[in-house]
């Protein structure tokens, strides 16, 4: 059966690189006890170890299905494993190696924003590249200046150690925002999370930087001057943004050439880009930057490496996240966070209640963006692993009260994910920054046929309601170009069903198509539409985009208002034929048809009136204040809105919804 075969392989290799990892991991540990420990009693001891480090990846590897259930980020869970195997916890151990912490939180933490950079498209750089990088330098000191001086004053420490302090949680943490944000179960829209992820893997070297000259403060206060925090700051950005764009473009290019074991180019990317990594930093440039933006060069060359690349990565990723938190959480006493918790408790309210919002609002100012959506970046301003392992650094260089900002900076760290990272969804919705997602297939597999040639094969499942329940695998809707369409698997009840001329889709099927790549993601987006509940995706639609779909090369005079050029048309006067990727048979089940009631006033009508040669792409242009992106608004009055459906990879409309609201708006940007 295809789906089980590519499950198979898929865990295969998980497992595979896990025993790996997990030995590595183990190793520095091992060589000690080794010559330390003669005789038959060490090997119990290695055994011991074994045993135990392979339980505690196990097992927060298990809390995922219980942390899926209560909403409660994963990350959490793999801290809380690492705290209950600690020196007061079930199993006792007594870990305080710092140096051991440090080394595993940086290569951990290298190995996730290298998968993060893979899985970054250059298209969400045209909408948030430039309000990301305003975030992650200006945004991130205005957070350690208002943060610092408030935790100085609030906990009585000099302001040296207050700013420190500040500046450890100064940075959005890049584990943290790629979990959540990707497997959170929720869309945001391309603006938001664009410039949430963009700047959580950017922001890492203006938080080092601050963290280095803040412990060199505290050590010998005449240490820097403004000019040599300068100096440094834009070495340590041009030598990663340089290092980083060279290995990534190097590496593109030398994956096509090389043919390898499909397990051996994820290890080969691993290698290279943690080479990246610590050569960058020995050059005084960020190795988090470099390796970032590496990342992202190699993830956005397509070809036949680049799929199996993603597929070990996000298994390298997750184990390390495991790792890394696991370790994390077994360096922490529990008692000690216990007697500063008031301290990190208010540290935390401040932080997500005032100086990230300044921070925020601030940064994004020039940008265009709405009101809502500053509110919900500000909210989602995530503290994970980075923020603990930049404390560790006060820890080794000797920084009186170091210990103090380490148990300060955990409890922020652990109010952060839990009460930022679980309402992710609900405040998504609060602040009207999600879109709707019925248009994405279930799974998605690319299988390479040649270097540069490849078919990607989609799953999708048949849910009760859907249009093409009763029907073909090969006939399901005239919008879709069977020449273009193979069916690959047809699973019914866990079987594989073998797809004849009489064959027609029940409710629960399960359809593998075959695509090209040329065609794959707009017909993907087609065939999910057929396969969903078609009166709940209409509603859904409906609710979100308005009932009527409008091609953006329409004249506002051919709105369906009466008294303009084309009284109450019908859609189908004015509906698109060039879109096809949006229009559709299910968006006209109902004909839309305004009335008196609907706040179609003289006002109303006078303005349409005096732009009614313009097309809506020309009107809504005109009063974007950001690049465009699904869910964006353009209002005509407090009642009527035109949304943004669909957009091509340049940022022009395709599709736009005219929807009709009958409370007030409070929001009318």
């Amino acid at each position: 059966m295809p789906v089980n075969w590519l499950s198979c392989k898929i865990f295969g290799k998980i497992f595979y690189i896990w025993g790996v990892f997990c030995r590595l991991t183990f190793c520095m540990g091992l060589a000690n006890l080794y010559q330390n420990n003669k005789g038959g009693k060490h090997l119990d001891t290695l055994n011991i170890i074994y045993l135990v480090g392979s339980l505690l990846i196990f097992a927060s590897i298990m809390t995922s299905t219980i942390s899926a259930r209560l909403g409660v980020p994963l990350l959490l869970f793999f801290l809380g494993v690492g705290m209950l195997a600690g020196n007061e916890g079930i199993l006792g151990i007594n870990f305080e190696n710092y140096e051991l912490a440090n080394f595993l939180g940086q290569a951990a933490l290298a190995c996730i924003l290298l998968d993060g950079g893979l899985r970054t498209a250059l298209q969400s750089f045209r909408v948030g590249l430039k309000p990301a990088i305003v975030l992650a330098s200006w945004g991130v000191v205005a957070t350690v200046m208002t943060l610092g001086l408030f935790a100085s004053w609030l906990i009585g420490v000099d302001w040296r150690l207050g700013v420190l302090m500040a500046a450890i949680v100064g940075s959005t943490d890049a584990a943290a925002v790629f979990s959540l944000l990707r497997n959170g179960g929720v869309k945001l829209n391309d603006r938001v999370q664009a410039t949430l992820e963009i700047e959580s893997g950017a922001n890492d070297p203006m938080a080092i930087l601050l963290v280095t000259v803040m412990i060199a403060l505290n050590l010998n206060p005449d240490s820097h001057n403004m000019t040599s925090i300068l100096s440094t700051l834009m070495q340590q950005i041009g030598v990663g943004l340089v290092i980083g764009l060279l290995a990534g473009f190097a590496l593109s290019r030398l994956l096509p050439k090389v043919h390898l074991a499909e397990g051996m180019y994820a290890i080969l990317i691993l290698s290279a880009g943690l080479a990246v990594f610590g050569a960058t930093n020995l050059l005084g440039g960020s190795g988090f930057l470099a390796i970032y933006l590496a990342g992202v060069v190699i993830g956005n060359t397509k070809v036949r490496a680049t799929e199996h690349v993603l597929r070990v990565m996000d298994s390298f990723a997750w184990l390390s996240q495991a790792v890394l938190f696991v370790v994390l959480g077994l360096l922490v006493t529990p008692s000690h966070l216990w007697e500063v918790w008031h301290y990190s408790l208010i540290i935390f309210l401040f932080l997500l209640f005032v100086s990230r919002p300044l921070a925020v609002a601030s940064s994004l100012s020039l940008f265009g963006f709405r009101a809502k959506e500053v509110g919900f970046i500000s909210w989602v301003g995530l503290r994970g692993a980075v923020p603990i392992t930049l404390a560790i650094l006060p820890i080794m260089s000797g920084v009186a009260g170091a210990d103090l900002a380490f148990n300060i900076v955990f409890g922020v760290v652990i109010l952060s994910l839990l009460l930022q990272g679980a309402t992710i969804p609900f405040m998504s919705r609060a602040f009207k920054v999600w879109v709707p997602t019925d248009t994405e297939p279930k799974a998605e597999h690319e299988i390479w046929v040649g270097d540069r040639a490849n078919i990607t094969l989609y799953e999708f499942e048949v849910k009760a309601g859907a249009f093409a329940i009763g029907r073909h695998p090969m006939n399901i809707s005239n919008q879709v170009n069977v020449e273009k369409l193979m069916v690959f698997a047809l699973v019914r009840n866990k079987r594989l069903v073998q797809v004849q001329t009489d064959t027609t889709l029940q409710v629960g099927d399960l359809v593998w198509y075959a695509l090209p790549d040329d065609f794959a993601q707009e017909y993907a987006g087609k065939i999910a539409n057929v396969f969903n509940n078609t009166a709940t995706k209409y509603q859904k639609d409906s609710e979100f985009y308005g009932e009527l779909l409008l091609s953006p090369h329409v004249r506002i005079g051919d709105l369906p208002f009466q008294g303009l050029s084309n009284p109450f048309a019908l859609p189908t006067q004015f509906m698109s034929k060039q879109i096809p990727t949006v229009a559709s048979a299910l968006d006209t089940l109902k004909v839309f048809q305004p009335n008196k009631q609907m706040a179609i006033d003289k006002d109303l009508l006078a303005t349409l009136i005096d732009i009614k040669h313009q097309t809506i792409a020309e009107f809504m242009n005109e009063h974007f204040t950001a690049e465009p992106v699904r869910g964006d608004r353009v209002h005509l009055n407090e009642n009527w809105s035109l949304v943004v459906r669909d957009i091509d990879s340049q940022g022009r409309l395709r599709g736009v919804g005219l929807k009709y609201d009958a409370k007030k708006k409070s929001d009318t940007k």
